[in-house]
């Protein structure tokens, strides 16, 4: 069995700063692509970030510059440290690990608000 779990979502005042991890365990084999996505209340799941094997990363137009995605591969961990957060960043955000399968975790609350 595979266990991908988020952490290090919480309540944070606008212009602050959270780091969330997420880390993949059990049977997971060659992990390729790991990504964030996140919901916020009413809207559609949309993608925030990924970075592949390499290390090369790709973000959504309006975290670049204040969110960063990093990843650990010898852990199957992968991180995302946001910086200079807006009220709309507030979101239910989800880990994706794409490997021989995808597999998704149940996902971290971030609140932003003063």
């Amino acid at each position: 069995q595979v266990q991908v779990v988020e952490s290090g979502g919480g309540l944070v005042q606008p212009g602050g700063s959270l780091r969330l991890s997420c880390a993949a365990s059990g049977s997971i084999f060659s992990i390729n692509d790991m990504a964030w996505y996140r919901q916020a209340p009413g809207k559609q799941r949309e993608w925030v970030a990924t970075i592949i094997r390499s290390g090369r990363t790709y973000y959504l137009d309006s975290v670049k510059g204040r969110f960063t995605i990093s990843r650990d591969n010898a852990k199957n961990m992968v991180h995302l440290q946001m910086n200079s957060l807006k009220p709309e960043d507030t979101a239910i955000y989800y880990c994706k690990v794409v490997a021989d399968v995808i597999y998704w975790g149940k996902g971290t609350l971030v609140t932003v608000s003063s």
